[in-house]
């Protein structure tokens, strides 16, 4: 009940704060085209789209790439079987307003298996070494709230001193694979501040599958990227696409603070110094996979587990098993490491994924591998990135975008303060942002 208070109160906040400014602009919105134009079709962009749809209004939503689903998209095509080539875990499913709809689609969630299990040399580690391995996580965890409460510094000035031979792995564990970043570049606050995320559900038919089953039907322009926002008229927002320009009285921006920061998109006038540097406090950190397809699992591993490496440098990954049921392990590299392995391609990416597994598993795996696929999301020209983690300082800076900009709203996961870095938290943002613009209108149509 608490959390979804907070839920309730943060949406409320955000379309009270679009109030004051707006509330002498209000009008009709014109009969002859769209209500609210939204640029990107990720989810929260489908999340806007289907809360103004049920409220009467109209919406456009263009979309630069060729497929919805933004950051979270399902292939079947590379190994013939779905395979989530960006977000894949459903964090905290009996809450997750996305996990709540998927009854609708027909399509299949179930539990993840509770934790994970960490590789010791080519052995498992022991039931000890697993006590001694949560311990020191919680060591760590709590040192970085207590910190945050006294201010925001990075991470990893958080930390104890003393974390002994689990540091490697802890700093891996948390920053990495938790943030997308080495903690040295994450906000102690903003680590704190984020939801628990340990109970998870998978999607069978793929995470991707189940985001565009909830776009069907939606009024989706794909291969349309947008070069310049107008926004400082006072009745209207125009839209430069690739297919021509729009204009609505109002337009919801879901683009990546990367796409924003590499300056994609021009907007006139310029974004305000206050959002502009938020945008640059809230830069995506890096994160890939790694997928082979191992027939007859001869690594010996259960579906969906995940592993981890008791390691002795940032030169580490993840492995994600057996994905489904299927035969797709998953080994994901993340921070400073994997956005340097994936600048060198994907020859070097597989290169180091077998030879990590190789170490760990005691196997050449290069005459088994049948297939095998590395995303390089840094390099996908409309996200640049992996998730938002707000760098040392610049946690209030998910609020700021929060704000409205005259007739232009910001969504997505960077503009949730609990749940960033989450399609969860894209989702919620997504509807904060259509509830601001009914509120410009005056509600319901």
């Amino acid at each position: 009940m608490k959390r979804v208070s907070r839920r309730s109160f943060l949406a409320a906040s955000a379309a009270a704060s679009a109030a004051p400014a707006l509330a002498q602009q209000r009008n009709t919105p014109r009969p002859d085209g769209a209500d609210v134009i939204i640029v990107g079709a990720g989810a929260a962009g489908i999340a806007a789209a289907r809360r103004l749809v049920a409220a009467g209004r109209r919406v456009t939503i263009v979309e630069a790439a060729g497929e919805v689903g933004g950051r979270c998209v399902t292939d079947t095509r590379i190994f013939g079987v779905p395979y989530d080539r960006g977000a894949h875990w459903i964090h905290m499913p009996d809450i997750n307003p996305v996990a709540k709809l998927a009854t609708q689609t027909g399509l299949d969630i179930y539990p993840a298996p509770p934790g994970q299990r960490v590789r010791v040399g080519r052995r498992f580690a022991r039931e000890s070494e697993m006590e001694d391995f949560l311990a020191t996580q919680v060591r760590a965890t709590t040192a970085i709230a207590d910190a945050a409460r006294k201010g925001d510094v990075a991470c990893s000035q958080a930390l104890p001193k003393d974390l002994g031979e689990w540091r490697s792995t802890i700093e891996f564990f948390l920053g990495p694979f938790g943030c997308g970043k080495d903690l040295s570049e994450v906000s102690a606050l903003d680590f704190a501040r984020s939801s628990e995320r340990d109970i998870d559900a998978f999607c069978r038919q793929g995470f991707g599958a189940l985001l565009a089953k909830l776009a069907t039907g939606l009024p989706v322009q794909l291969n349309s990227p947008v070069s310049a926002i107008e926004w400082g008229r006072r009745t209207a927002v125009e839209v430069a696409t690739a297919r021509g320009r729009l204009t609505a009285p109002a337009a919801i921006v879901t683009v990546s603070t990367n796409v924003l920061n590499a300056r994609k998109i021009k907007f006139d006038p310029e974004l305000p110094k206050r959002q502009s540097d938020a945008v640059g406090r809230l830069k995506l950190g890096s994160y890939d996979h790694v997928t082979l397809d191992l027939p007859g699992n001869p690594l010996g591993l259960r579906s969906d587990e995940l592993i981890l490496e008791k390691s002795n440098s940032p030169r580490t990954a993840s492995l994600f098993s057996n994905a489904s049921g299927s035969t797709l392990c998953m080994i994901d590299v993340a921070g400073g490491f994997g956005r340097d392995l994936s600048a060198k391609g994907e020859k070097e990416m597989l290169a180091f994924a077998l030879e990590w597994l190789g170490n760990l598993f005691g196997s050449d795996l290069k005459s088994i591998v049948r297939r095998a696929h590395a995303t390089r999301w840094d390099e996908e020209p409309y996200v640049l990135g992996a998730f938002s983690a707000a760098s040392p300082g610049g946690q209030p800076s998910r609020r700021i975008l929060m704000e409205p900009l005259n007739r232009m709203f910001f969504a997505g996961e960077a503009v949730h303060e609990t749940l960033w870095g989450t399609v969860g938290g894209a989702w919620e943002s997504g509807e904060r942002a259509a509830d601001a613009v009914l509120k410009l209108f005056g509600g319901r149509r």
